[in-house]
């Protein structure tokens, strides 16, 4: 199960996304964030690994 928040971040010349997704841990069970800055349009593809 993930979530996704999604912040829009505008330096001088380019546009890009930090990105949390909550990440299920398999041997404990408990859950831990991941984040990542990147370009809006991969967004959806780093979402959408596991």
């Amino acid at each position: 199960m993930a979530k996704k928040t999604v912040a829009s971040l505008q330096t001088s010349s380019k546009r890009l996304t930090k990105a949390i997704k909550m990440v299920k841990s398999p041997k404990t069970g408990a859950y831990t964030f991941k984040e990542s800055v990147m370009d809006p349009s991969s967004v959806n593809d780093w979402l959408a690994k596991k």
